[in-house]
């Protein structure tokens, strides 16, 4: 793996960690403020949201480290694609239309599963 792959990674794997960990540990009200939309969901699945935000962390960052299952690294950087698309689509239906952070993190996943897949 090359640098810029471990740069854009590591940043993506930090903020997914944080963010992740936020949601699975604080309540509606302490996510409120940073996050409008967590009304309009079900607590299980915010849960379930920010879960899968620290285990695509971890399939960023610790395949490529072990050199085992190189396609999980990929993999995570595809899935969080896909998360920012359903953010994004989430944002512009409900009464938050901010959607700058989540474009770039889409673009940002993007990077990352073309920087993964370079031989």
């Amino acid at each position: 793996m090359n640098i810029a792959y471990w740069i854009v990674a590591g940043l993506l794997a930090l903020f997914y960690l944080y963010t992740g960990t936020q949601k699975v540990i604080r309540s509606r009200d302490q996510l409120r403020p940073m996050m409008a939309w967590v009304d309009r969901i079900p607590l299980p699945a915010l849960r379930a949201l920010g879960a899968v935000e620290v285990l695509g962390a971890v399939g960023l960052i610790l395949p490529p480290l072990a050199g085992t299952a190189p396609w999980l690294a990929p993999a995570a950087a595809i899935g969080f694609v896909l998360l920012q698309i359903g953010a994004i689509a989430v944002h512009l239906t409900g009464e938050d239309r901010r959607i700058t952070l989540n474009a770039g993190l889409t673009a940002a996943a993007a990077v990352t599963v073309w920087l993964a897949t370079r031989p």
